[in-house]
């Protein structure tokens, strides 16, 4: 008889923001008349830039011609896409990452949720409180985590390290050793970062340990701050612990179109095991590559005029991010987030759970956010505001909001 992975099981309810997108759904379809205000997910409203659209115009009619047309791409990705990656994201920050230990994907999501494939099950990961729900689901069907609290709403084999408002919203050394430790700076969902000497401080405890850090950067681009580093390989001895997973969703546009990419130094290791042939060969085996045309648009965020398109397309949304945090702020919300991200964390007023604030938002005023409990335990009392909307639309959520008068 057929037996169905248990570990799926074990998950509390749906996907975080499968849940949100049914209850907004379902208060549509009751509510057709209200303009609804959506600033809840993380995706982009800006068209791709110019320089994109033209890269992607030229790499179709490429695959209409018999001498230019293309088929599987290579495993790592086009040599192409990832010397740019190499000499922009990396070499010119000083980091010395080579073109042949990027490996090109569909988006960071799936390299987040995948990249745990290559390591053992008896592993312990450590987490922000509150986190990417993907980093925890991800391993919860991998059998990784153990039992599930629904009181605490934790797991029994999952170190959480809390990140408040106490601490600045960033994590430290956890008592218990982890092996794995899922970090995500500019962070999602609370738009903290740390500082490069912070930064350093991981990566020699990582080295110290034997721990492999598992780094997110998907939101380096929206970095305005000089001491905040841009990568993980800024910091001495991040070769030798850390895999760094980044994305073109948030700094291009590329939510629909998709692409990323994972770094893996060739000499990082799991005991006395290198583990860039592992992912190449997980790569190899369940993946066919990003769309050759797709590469050449990934290309084209590098080249100058892209640079400065989507200089001013993130420009665009930091400034709804401004608008975002200094309008609720002067309505008497305890805001962060929203300098070096595009994320706004705000503490639910008076004693309103995060859910509880997510209905009233959608049924009154007809905005939505996330609630912070949807993060993690730390999360409760806190709510995400995305900048990722119109500026005409944040603008009038804002004001929504403040006349609500909570």
């Amino acid at each position: 008889m057929v037996k169905a992975n248990e570990n799926y099981l074990k998950l509390p309810g749906s996907y975080l923001f499968s849940t949100i997108g049914k209850k907004v759904r379902e208060f549509g379809e009751a509510n057709p008349e209200a303009k609804i205000i959506r600033l809840g997910i993380g995706d982009v409203t800006q068209p791709l830039a110019p320089s994109i659209i033209s890269a992607l115009h030229s790499a179709v009619d490429e695959m209409g011609v018999k001498e230019s047309f293309r088929g599987y791409a290579p495993d790592l990705g086009y040599e192409f896409l990832r010397n740019a990656i190499a000499e922009n994201d990396y070499r010119a920050r000083g980091c010395d990452i080579s073109a042949d230990e990027i490996f090109v994907s569909d988006g960071a999501k799936c390299d987040c949720s995948n990249i745990q494939e290559i390591f053992s099950l008896d592993n312990k990961i450590a987490v922000c409180d509150p986190v990417y729900p993907v980093y925890v689901d991800s391993n919860v069907m991998a059998g990784r985590t153990g039992s599930y609290d629904a009181k605490t709403e934790t797991w029994s084999d999952v170190i959480y390290m809390p990140c408040t408002a106490d601490n600045g919203f960033a994590p430290e050394i956890p008592e218990k050793t982890p092996d794995l430790i899922y970090l995500c700076f500019p962070n999602n969902p609370t738009g903290a970062t740390i500082k490069k000497a912070q930064l350093q401080e991981w990566v020699d405890y990582a080295n110290k340990v034997g721990a492999i850090i598992l780094y997110d950067a998907a939101y380096e681009a929206y970095i305005s701050e000089s001491d905040v580093p841009h990568s993980i390989y800024e910091c001495e001895g991040a070769r030798t612990c850390a895999i760094e997973l980044r994305s073109f969703s948030k700094n291009a546009g590329f939510t629909g179109v998709r692409l990323g990419f994972t770094v893996i130094p060739k000499e990082l290791k799991a005991g006395d095991v290198a583990l860039h042939p592992l992912w190449a060969r997980r790569h190899g085996t369940k993946y066919n590559g990003a769309p050759y045309i797709i590469q050449r648009a990934g290309e084209a965020v590098y080249s100058p005029e892209g640079k400065e398109q989507l200089k001013a397309q993130v420009a665009y949304y930091m400034n709804n991010a401004k608008y975002i945090y200094e309008g609720l702020k002067s309505a008497g919300y305890t805001v962060s987030g929203g300098v070096n991200a595009p994320y706004i964390w705000l503490k639910t007023p008076g004693k309103m759970t995060s859910w509880e604030f997510f209905d009233f938002l959608l049924e009154k005023v007809n905005v939505v956010g996330t609630p912070g409990s949807g993060f993690g335990p730390s999360g409760e009392g806190y709510f995400r505001l995305t900048a990722f909307g119109t500026y005409e639309n944040t603008v009038e959520a804002v004001d929504r909001i403040k006349r609500a008068n909570i």
